[in-house]
């Protein structure tokens, strides 16, 4: 009859003293991926009381200018205020001179559509014409 002592190694399962990193990147693709879809969406912070579109949303464009006028009639490009006498400098300014850069104009409801129209022909004469106006989703019908 044989007997087995603690010695016998060739049986034995080699132990891994590394750790084991393939869960620690799956949770760090996975938190890259969250930050990349939530980052674009936190950028305009001005408080506009938008109107609500039926048109169909467009894709978001990471290159886009955001202008908003505030129900005070005060102009803000990204966050920034901008005097309506310094908006090209301050396109131009934001865009790098890239006048095919395409303006978001966000209007509270509560503007006329002098205001807008004033707006919109600002951004025509300092050479942006790849103007979009931005709105809410509308509910649909019942």
């Amino acid at each position: 009859m044989g007997m087995r002592t603690g010695r016998d190694d060739e049986d034995d399962l080699d132990e891994s003293h590394e750790i084991n990193v393939t869960p620690f990147i799956d949770v760090m693709l996975v938190l890259l991926i969250v930050f990349m879809i939530a980052a674009p969406l936190a950028t305009v912070d001005t408080d506009v009381d938008l109107p609500e579109s039926n048109a169909a949303a467009h894709p978001r464009d990471a290159q886009a200018l955001f202008l908003s006028l505030a129900p005070d009639r005060s102009l803000q490009l990204d966050e920034t205020p901008v005097a309506p006498e310094q908006l090209a400098a301050a396109l131009d300014a934001a865009s790098g001179g890239d006048r095919e850069r395409r303006v978001f104009l966000r209007a509270d409801r509560a503007i006329d559509y002098g205001s807008v129209m004033a707006v919109m022909n600002r951004l025509r004469d300092a050479g942006y014409r790849h103007v979009a106006l931005v709105g809410l989703e509308a509910a649909p019908a019942p």
